[in-house]
């Protein structure tokens, strides 16, 4: 019997070709709205995701057949995974695929934050020229706190240094320089978040972390959306206490009327820190690999 392969989420043709040298059949279901997902997967072997698919709910009920999930990165916080698993579907994914990608994202904005080019760009579009008021600042010689130290974290860090930034890092990655979160907070003028969502990490930036920064910090998310509270980002972004926020995720996906849009000290991007050629194309390789592995593996 012929195993078949839902993708939901587009990869790479090199991926797709992958899989169908394997003699497995292949639908490309990328452009069928999501809506629709649950009246077809009955039919499916195996689905393939990238973060926008929803893995939960009516899908899973449906999935009277499926034998394996593989999302194509690294976050697993669209798929129901315990739901699955008391399933008996097998989970792979691609960790770390696109370190490199998001740390460089990230150094992009922490540039972009401490030199107002967004700010720069929408003045001269609108006719201005507004040099005096975009005075910004070295990066060199600054002080980076890192929240989250795997593979991003640690690309984020070495990027800074070459910079010539201070880093301290907040988790237990670098033994001899280990900065609990309070201790690191009155210190960054910039700060960096690159931890998952779990219930431990969701809302670990709120209120109370931000009453310990320094006065004029700047903030740069590109992990998940909910691990900074954006409500009291925006309370901190109006009082000054946070100067500029640059963030790639929301709680929301995509933002409907988040009103962080209304103020001119954050810049932001559509949860891209992954979305690199060769970033997807790792994923979309490596992905068809672990399919494959895990089928097999089904099949003994």
């Amino acid at each position: 019997m012929t195993i078949k392969i839902l993708v939901t989420d587009k990869i790479f043709d090199e991926g797709i070709k992958l899989l169908e040298d394997k003699g497995y059949q292949v639908t490309r279901a990328w452009d069928m709205p999501k809506a629709e997902l649950p009246k077809i997967i009955a039919d499916y072997d195996v689905l393939i995701v990238r973060s926008a698919t929803k893995v939960k709910g009516e899908l899973l009920d449906n999935a009277k057949k499926l034998r394996v999930i593989g999302r194509a990165g690294e976050g697993l916080d669209n798929v129901d995974f315990e739901k699955a698993k008391t399933l008996g579907i097998a989970l792979v994914n691609t960790p770390h695929v696109s370190y490199m990608s998001v740390a460089e994202l990230t150094i992009g904005y922490l540039l972009a934050l401490a030199r107002n080019i967004v700010q720069g760009t929408t003045s001269l579009r609108e006719g201005k020229w507004e040099k005096e008021k975009l005075m910004g600042n070295e990066v060199n010689g600054k002080t980076l706190g890192v929240i989250g130290c795997g593979y991003i974290g640690k690309t984020v860090e070495r990027l800074a240094k070459s910079l010539g930034m201070k880093v301290l890092p907040v988790e237990e990655c670098v033994y001899d320089r280990f900065v609990p979160l309070g201790e690191m907070l009155p210190q960054a003028d910039f700060i960096t978040i690159h931890v998952p969502l779990t219930p431990h990490t969701r809302h670990m930036i709120s209120t109370k972390e931000f009453n310990l920064m320094k006065n004029g910090v700047m903030l740069i998310d590109c992990s998940r959306g909910g691990v900074v509270d954006q409500e009291a980002l925006y309370q901190a972004l109006v009082s000054g206490r946070v100067a500029g926020a640059a963030l790639d995720v929301f709680e929301e996906e995509p933002p409907k009327n988040n009103k962080l849009f209304t103020l001119n000290n954050v810049i932001a991007s559509p949860h891209m820190g992954a979305q690199t050629h060769e970033a997807q194309l790792e994923a979309s390789i490596q992905i068809a690999h672990r399919v494959i592995e895990a089928l097999e593996k089904t099949v003994s």
